[in-house]
This record gives structure tokens, C-alpha cells and sequence, in this order.
């Protein structure tokens, strides 16, 4: 049994619910249906000139430890440029206010034995023209202390430089590939 099933159906009480197509619980004794949408969440790639990406130490499970580009679920009635400005400054203190669109990937959340499936979408953003670089940058961000244990500037400019980070999420792997694509494609 998954974190997923439930034993009894919310609604009525009795054992019959069952978990239908990967997509729905349905209680054949009241009709009980909720469906198991997928959860918006969103990252940020912050880079400098010379391709050194901001990076998140996870000071929570899941993948506590791993990196991770800063960003987090999106709130009801918030858009995902919205949740990749307001997550952003939750977590380092940097406002960043042009955010682009780069990509979108499905990723699997696991938290307290629950399994949440996800659409993960990214964005990017410069480094304050005023701060220069990632590493200048770091000394000034402001770790929020549930969220991160510290930031990381990782110079990206290979696929095997991305193979190597140690990634919370398949997500951000995939994010910074097409990221390390559109960046060489640049005059």
C-alpha cells in the first residue's frame, strides 16, 4: 500500500474506495470521486555572464542536502510568474523582477510518504546588474532557514557539468539542459 490509498472513503466511511487509472479515488457505495491533479510548482535558473548558476541547499526532505534552484509550489489564485518572484524571495531575499519562461517538465515530489505528481516550470533571471556575479550575489542572500541551509555558485557549461550536480529533482537536470542549450545558441 502507497501513502496514496486511503483505507476508508472520506465522505461516507466505508472500505470500498478505490484508486482508478492512476487519476481518481471512487467510493462505489456514495460516488465519492476526488481526483489526483497535478501541482504547479516553479524554479528559477539565476546565472551570471560567465554561467555560474545559483544553487539552494535543501535543508528539508525531500532530497534534503541536494541542490536545488530556488522555487516551490505555486499558491491558489497565483500565477507561475507570480509564484517564481514571490518563492524566490522567500527563499534568498533577491527580488527578481524580469523573470522569461524556458521550459516546463513533469517530476515526482515525494513528501511524508505521499507521492505528488507535478508540472515543474522554469524560469530564468539575471544576477542584478549592480552585483556583477553568482559568487557577490551569494554573500548578500538570506537563506530561509526551513526552506535552505546555504547557496552554492556552480559554473555550468557542459552537459557534464549538469550530470554532475547533485540535484534534489530530475526536473531541474532536465530545466538546466535546455538552459545550457539556449545559452550557447546566444550571439
Amino acid at each position: 500500500m502507497s501513502g496514496n490509498d486511503f483505507n476508508f472513503c472520506p465522505r461516507c466511511g466505508k472500505k470500498n474506495i478505490k484508486y482508478l487509472q492512476n487519476k481518481k479515488w471512487f467510493c462505489s457505495d456514495c460516488g465519492f470521486d476526488l481526483y489526483n491533479n497535478v501541482a504547479g510548482a516553479v524554479g528559477v535558473v539565476i546565472a551570471d555572464s560567465e554561467n555560474n548558476v545559483l544553487f539552494e541547499i535543501r535543508a528539508k526532505d525531500p532530497r534534503k542536502g541536494f541542490l536545488a534552484l530556488p522555487g516551490g509550489f505555486i499558491d491558489q489564485n497565483e500565477t507561475a510568474e507570480e509564484a517564481v518572484k514571490r518563492e524566490c524571495y522567500e527563499e534568498t531575499g533577491l527580488s527578481v523582477e524580469m523573470v522569461s519562461y524556458l521550459c516546463s517538465f513533469p517530476n515526482d515530489y515525494e513528501y511524508k510518504n505521499i507521492a505528488y505528481k507535478t508540472c515543474d516550470l522554469f524560469f530564468t533571471a539575471a544576477v542584478p546588474d549592480s552585483i556583477g556575479s553568482v559568487d557577490e550575489l551569494i554573500k548578500k542572500l538570506r537563506g530561509q532557514q526551513s526552506e535552505v541551509t546555504g547557496f552554492l555558485a556552480c559554473r555550468v557549461e557542459t552537459e557534464d557539468d549538469v550530470n554532475r550536480l547533485p540535484l534534489a529533482f530530475s526536473s531541474a537536470k532536465k530545466a538546466l539542459s535546455v538552459w545550457l542549450f539556449n545559452s550557447k545558441m546566444k550571439p
